[in-house]
């Protein structure tokens, strides 16, 4: 990770970590850098954070200063950007958003040519030049400065794609949408009426400040609870940018991302669509899907967390699926990022194929009781490779043997170590991270605020 840029580009709260000056240089060197040898063309998308706008505006400033041509799609979601790159041949995209983070943050994600998370070397250079390291860029004069587009169609060919992958009407299904406040909230609905579901949707009004509070995947019992008392046959929960989703089952059940990739990962090899007979996972999977895998006679490998590493993995190795317990789920015949509406509709493609409720696909995987704490550090560096921090997670390693496992890692978007245990009950895993904890906070490493 860099300075500014982490896993999912440039996150922070909204003009304190990432201000609009950032914004304007990021324009300005992505207008330079794409418009070497010809005027540049650059989409841009956001989600409904009332920041959004305004890094909307200072990265169109840069971008046209350089003499880049600017096409916005206003409210919409990663995957739509990176699919209208790789459609209509932009040099690059970018979505303003911090994803499931709370509305005071916000990021900016920068898609390149292909539609895949920026290469990391160059967003060493857009680092260099914020710091006034890099180039010296002129500006653009006459009439090589470039101009703005409002693009919203190019939103509503985005939907009509994903209507176009559906392989059978949802008539009679009655399906429940969280839209988490946020992107999913001007397309989701509309693409499941299009598709004869009986559509219900729930957190669907964004105001600016309500994207992803109390709602989404990251707060799914708020779906739970909905689909039970309207019996449901399914829900879906998206995130703040809708790259990821995570359902919940006609029992009220949690399908989270390992569950999704069983689900959808199966189905793909009955098919003959599994390429490599493999599904790609990161080191936050459950030991439960890998057993699960392993009865079905598919392989899988592990990757660092990020569906960025996910997709590198598959692009490598030409696999078809892969994902994140968290719910960024890939589908490579379609799509080059994690994209949480897309994926809902390749769960009820399953779901009508086989003619089966998602509760009958999932009832022959047993998930290992898990907890995950984020413990705010004040430097993430420091912390995890503190002795006494590595001795305990070695004691605890070792008395899990082959029936547990513990996680100890630094978040790739916030100041945070993540402690994850894997255990036979829920009382084991809260005991194990609770002693990593309670060595972080004597080591001095834990902050107050």
């Amino acid at each position: 990770m860099g300075k500014y840029f982490g896993t999912d580009g440039f996150r922070g709260e909204a003009n304190i970590d990432l201000t609009v000056e950032h914004a304007y240089k990021v324009g300005r060197f992505l207008g330079y850098y794409y418009g070497k040898d010809r005027k540049a063309n650059v989409v841009i998308g956001k989600d409904t954070r009332r920041s959004s706008y305004m890094f909307e505006y200072a990265l169109v400033s840069g971008l046209t200063a350089s003499g880049a041509d600017v096409y916005l799609l206003h409210v919409t979601s990663t995957p739509s950007v990176s699919y209208l790159i790789r459609s209509e041949n932009y040099d690059c995209g970018i979505m303003i958003s911090a994803s499931h983070n709370p509305y005071y943050d916000n990021g900016i994600k920068i898609l390149n040519g292909s539609g895949y998370k920026l290469e990391s070397e160059v967003e060493e250079l857009i680092e260099n030049y914020i710091d006034g390291e890099g180039l010296s860029i002129p500006y653009a004069t006459r009439e090589k400065i470039g101009k703005t587009t409002d693009y919203y169609i190019g939103r509503n060919r985005y939907i009509g794609y994903l209507i176009s992958l559906a392989t059978r009407s949802f008539s009679g299904m009655r399906v429940g949408l969280d839209c988490a406040n946020g992107s999913a909230s001007t397309i989701a609905k509309g693409v499941f009426d299009a598709l004869g579901a009986k559509t219900y949707t729930i957190n669907n009004e964004p105001n600016g400040t309500n994207i992803n509070d109390g709602c989404g995947s990251t707060h799914i019992k708020t779906l739970q609870k909905y689909v039970v008392e309207n019996q449901l046959d399914i829900g879906f929960a998206y995130d703040g940018d809708a790259d990821r989703c995570l359902a919940v089952d006609d029992k009220g059940n949690i399908i989270d991302g390992d569950l999704i990739l069983y689900v959808c990962g199966s189905y793909m090899k009955e098919r003959g669509e599994l390429n490599n007979n493999t599904i790609v996972t990161t080191i936050m999977s459950n030991i439960g899907l890998y057993k699960a895998l392993d009865e079905k006679g598919i392989s899988y490998v592990k990757t660092a967390v990020g569906d960025k590493y996910v997709y590198e993995n598959m692009l490598e190795n030409g696999h078809s699926i892969g994902g994140e317990q968290s719910g960024h789920i890939i589908f490579s015949k379609h799509a080059t990022t994690g994209d949480g509406i897309l994926t809902s509709l390749k769960i009820m493609e399953v779901i009508l194929e086989k003619k089966m409720k998602l509760s009958d696909l999932i009832k022959d995987v047993y998930i290992y009781p898990q907890l995950l704490v984020n413990v705010k550090v004040k430097d993430k560096k420091t912390a995890r490779e503190d002795n006494k921090v590595k001795e305990i997670i070695n004691q605890v390693t070792s008395e899990l043997g082959d029936e547990g496992r513990i996680l100890v890692r630094e978040s790739g978007t916030e100041p945070v170590i993540r402690v994850m245990v894997e255990a036979q009950s829920h009382e084991l895993c809260k005991l194990h991270v609770d002693r990593v904890v309670e060595v972080l906070k004597q080591q001095g490493h834990v902050r107050n605020d």
